[in-house]
């Protein structure tokens, strides 16, 4: 594919703990960005409804009546809210990577959808549309090797990097805590996979002010600094930064205009899963089925002679 693909990165504070108040503000940065001109937009992590911070700095008894209101305002995959999202995709004629707390019976999962197409069961993250090959991956998904490199496989062109809110390292006096769970490491992180996998790469990261920290059971920590957590940004498959930053506590759709031909200047140096691969040496073997909880057995009867 030739021609001019404008392509978003949302960095913003989710609507805390309110499905319905996130689902009117993810439609109002799909119009936002259709606006814009932009065709290819990416929602950070869990945006709906919101990533829970909390489960890093507080107790898990501390933390029950939060996790409580985040089961009921985590969204089903087939749910009038979602519907809602997907009319909204529709009419701005736009490919979306949303971020979304799934919930699925008790359980709830880190869930990313992509559309207009849908996906197949299990591992494949790569879907065809009319600007591309587009992935996705959250958070620490990119520091799985195996995973980064099935996708690569599959061809991607455009990858969301979809991210929680992320900051700079807190006081060592306060709290021991390490680099790789910072938003640098993981702006450096997402940097890779446009260098190793030769894609361009939306960052989508959320963002945390201090009206909410009581809200998120954070009051008091040494971690989270409000505002801040966003580190957002679009990168070309040789890992050059596209687009101008934002403030780590600033509200933004970062864009930037791309070809998907440029691809092809990293792809004459290195790929991966092609010139630079070894598959007689190295390979990776892939379960493209999704196993299940239960499984109904076919009794079929016997007929004797």
């Amino acid at each position: 594919m030739t021609g001019t693909i404008r392509v978003g990165a949302v960095q913003a504070e989710p609507v805390w703990l309110d499905l319905d108040g996130s689902v009117d503000k993810t439609i109002a940065l799909i119009e936002q960005a259709a606006a814009d001109g932009v065709q290819v937009l990416g929602f950070p992590e869990v945006w709906i409804p919101g990533y829970p911070w909390s489960m890093w700095t507080q107790p898990v008894i501390a933390n029950g009546d939060h996790i409580h209101d985040y089961m009921a305002n985590s969204m089903r995959r087939d749910s009038p809210q979602m519907r809602k999202i997907q009319a909204a995709v529709k009419k701005a004629g736009m490919f979306i990577v949303l971020g979304y707390s799934e919930r699925d019976g008790s359980s709830l999962y880190m869930g990313q959808s992509i559309w207009g197409d849908g996906q197949a069961e299990s591992l494949k993250c790569v879907v065809d549309s009319p600007f591309g090959k587009i992935g996705g991956l959250n958070c620490w998904e990119h520091l799985q090797p195996l995973l980064r490199y099935y996708e690569y496989s599959q061809g991607v062109q455009i990858h969301v990097a979809s991210w929680p809110a992320e900051f700079e390292m807190p006081d060592p006096s306060k709290i021991a805590w390490l680099y790789h769970e910072t938003g640098e490491a993981n702006y450096r992180a997402s940097q890779f996979f446009a260098i190793e996998g030769q894609a361009f790469v939306l960052v989508a990261s959320q963002v945390l002010t201090e009206p909410n920290l009581e809200k998120n059971n954070l009051t008091g920590n040494p971690v989270t600094k409000t505002p801040g957590g966003g580190f957002s940004m679009i990168f070309g498959p040789d890992g050059k930064p596209l687009c101008e930053p934002v403030d780590a506590g600033a509200e933004a759709i970062l864009t930037a205009d791309i070809n998907l031909r440029d691809i092809d200047r990293p792809k004459a140096f290195i790929d991966v899963v092609g010139h630079y691969a070894r598959p007689d040496l190295l390979s990776l073997l892939v379960n493209p089925v999704a196993d299940k909880h239960v499984t109904v057995m076919n009794k079929q009867s016997t007929t004797l002679p």
